[in-house]
Parts: structure tokens; sequence; C-alpha cells
């Protein structure tokens, strides 16, 4: 804890000897009502900093920004309270004289600067080029992006945006932003590629022969589909442009578990879960019809009899006592992600029952699942070695698949 120097009589008798007049430093205290609109404020100053714009409405941007402009409408009509947050508006938004700042782009060379400025490399003219070409390059990338025409096989399409946004929500995939230090190039635009821009999920279904633009670079024509069901028909550069002017881009990782946990526990790892498979002793007709292959799957941090001591009185494994089939020991692992990483993998067989609990509610049950024991083993192992990702669970035919 740093210590706090104060004056004393005697340093403040020099100090008037000195012709140095010494004034306490006022302290500013806010109410508990102005510190949360301050708060808030400083909320939508970050994104500022961050994007160069305001936070704007609208159902093609995300809802963390579309809050942020909800918020700063109201803090618009709370006339009362502007001047306390003038003082500490040095971008100028309460009067609606932001003005955003030019991009330094410290992080791209030369020719990527010029490339995002929309000039094209000539040594002759250069000063005419930045003139005149700046505008029609950034022009042709606007259009481009905003001449989107209705996706007329988006049914094909849909369930991979679905997908990858379930494998967001779990920390399946990540979202990391383009820039260059993130090392991304030309070659990270490739097919089957997610991307964010403009706040929208959007696929590169296809990528075109390669061919040269004027300036001698490589381009190609690619198809882009977006979730709202629209499609463009942009060049590889254009794409590129739009993405380093848009602050929100991101790439969507591929998906990637990682060593989720080793087969050996170490003396330093410290155990942090277990995988139970459950059997169910239920009469419901369709479980007894299945029983063999009827499990549930679950993670818990805790003991597993402790777990399922009231199996009977509890909806969540069908009013009836169960059985323990099989359990897997876990280390330093995030359960609450490998849970949601088991369930997606088995989605396709998950069975949909209804059973009522003892108040003769109805109640849909979770987390069980048309799946043999073998399956659950095999799928297990897939995660030790870090391959899972690479395979699907086949219903039909019962088996794992490789993609």
């Amino acid at each position: 804890m740093a210590k706090e120097n104060k004056l004393t009589d005697q340093d403040n008798e020099l100090l008037a000897e000195l012709g140095i007049e010494v004034q306490a430093k006022k302290v500013i205290t806010y109410t508990k009502l102005e510190e949360r609109i301050i708060a808030g404020f400083e909320e939508i100053q970050k994104f500022v900093d961050e994007n160069s714009r305001l936070p704007k409405h609208g159902e093609d941007k995300e809802i963390f920004e579309r809050l942020l402009a909800i918020r700063f409408d109201q803090i618009l009509k709370l006339k009362g309270h502007l001047n306390l947050l003038r003082s500490l508006d040095y971008q100028n938004l309460i009067d609606g004289n932001y003005m955003p700042t030019v991009d330094d782009s410290e992080d791209l060379n030369d020719d990527e600067l010029l490339a995002q400025l929309g000039v094209e490399k000539n040594d002759e003219n250069s000063i005419t080029n930045l003139k005149y070409v700046k505008s029609r390059a950034e022009k042709k990338a606007a259009e481009e992006i905003a001449n989107r025409i209705r996706c007329e096989d988006f049914e094909q399409f849909k369930p991979l945006f679905d997908e990858v946004k379930k494998d967001i929500d779990i920390d399946y995939r990540t979202t990391v932003r383009f820039r260059k230090d993130a090392g991304f190039t030309k070659t990270s635009i490739k097919e089957e590629r997610f991307v964010i821009i403009g706040g929208q999920i959007a696929y590169i279904a296809n990528v075109g022969d390669s061919f040269k633009a004027p300036n001698g670079e490589d381009d190609a024509r690619l198809r882009v589909i977006y979730a709202n069901g629209t499609e463009s028909n942009i060049l590889l550069r254009s794409l590129i442009r739009a993405m380093y002017k848009d602050e929100t881009s991101r790439f969507i990782s591929d998906p990637d578990l990682g060593p989720l946990f080793s087969g050996e526990n170490s003396d330093d790892d410290q155990e942090s879960g277990t995988i139970y498979v459950l059997r169910s002793f239920s009469d419901h007709p369709l479980v007894k019809s299945s029983k063999d292959v009827v499990h549930k799957i679950g993670v818990t941090g805790g003991n597993v009899k402790k777990r399922i001591a009231n199996a009977k009185n509890d909806p969540t494994f069908l009013m009836a006592d169960v059985e323990v089939i099989a359990t897997y020991k876990l280390a330093n692992i995030n359960r609450v992600k490998l849970e949601k990483i088991i369930h997606k993998f088995f989605a396709g067989a998950k069975l949909d029952i209804e059973i009522k609990d003892r108040f003769g509610k109805p109640v849909k049950a979770q987390e069980w699942f048309l799946v043999p024991i073998f399956i659950i083993d095999e799928m297990v192992n897939k995660i030790k070695d870090g391959t899972v990702s690479n395979y699907f669970y086949d219903p039909v035919s019962a088996e794992l698949k490789k993609y």
C-alpha cells in the first residue's frame, strides 16, 4: 500500500515564505445515480475509441452495440446530467461534434496501407493516384459489399450458420480480430472459412480461379453467403479491404478442442470432475424398449453416487432409480464446456421424452441419448487424444465417422 505524503505545518510555513500558496485538492463526490451514468458513458466512449464511430441500432448489429446505442439515446435525454458528462467528453459525443480519428495503421506495411486506402500501387503519378484512385477503389469495394442478392439455396447453408453460432457459444470456436499482428494474410480467406463482417457471420462458400489484378497482385472472385440469407460475388481483395476498414471484423476459428485432458493424471493435476453414464429403471415404454442404448450422459464436479441418490424423485432422472454404467475421471478441465461439447456431439441421437414430475407437471427430460456404451467410450477416447473434432456420430449406423 502506498504511503500517503502529507505536508507538515513546518512544510507549509516554508512554502509560504517562498511565496507558494498551498491549496487543498478538491475531492469530487458523485451520487450513486451519477456514478452509474458516468460508468455507462465510459463504456460508450470505449466503444467509440475501439471502433472510431458511435454505436448504432439495427438488426445487423451485435447485441452489445445495440444496447450501447439505446443507452446513449437515454443519456442524451438526461438534460440535468449532461453538464456532468461534458467535463469527461473528450470525444465531443454529447454535442454531436464527434470526428472519427484516422487509423494510423501501425500494423500495416506500405502496400497494405495503400490497399486499405484503396490506392493501387503505381510509382508513377502516385499523388494523382492518391487523389483519384482512392475514391474509385473504396467506392467499388463498398458497392460489392452492399450489392447482395437473395441466396436461393440458403437452406443448405443455414445448418452451417446454426452450428457455428452454437460452437461460438460453447467456446468450441473462437473469434479473432482481423489485423496483421494476428498473422492473417490473403491466404487466410479460403473456402469453408467463416468470418464476421458488418456485424454478420459470413461463409466463404467458393473461391474462384486466381487472376492478376491491375496492380499485379493475385485476386479471385468469391461466393460469400451471409447469415441473413443473402450472398455476394465479391473480389478477394475487396473483402480484405472491407475487413481492414471494419474494426469489428473477425475471423472465426476452426473447431478445436485441444487436449481437454490427458490419459494419465500427474501428481500436480487436481481432479475437477467426472463424466458419468447412467441407465434408467424407468417403466416408460420408450425407455424400456431401448433400455440397453438409452443413456444419460453428464459431467459433475461432485460425487456421482450422491448426485443420483434421489433419482426416483427427480425428473432429470426420469423419476426412477438409475445405475452407473461408466465413469471417466477428469483433471484440469472446464466441466461446463465439456458437457456442452458432449451433448452437441450426440445431438442427433438425443432422446425426445416427456414425463410428469411428482406434482403431475409435464417435464422435458434432458441429457438422455440413444447411444450404445461402446460408442460413448470411443467418443471419450477421441476427446482424450484431441481428435474428436474430426468425427461425428451417425445414429443410423451407430458408429463414429470421420468428416
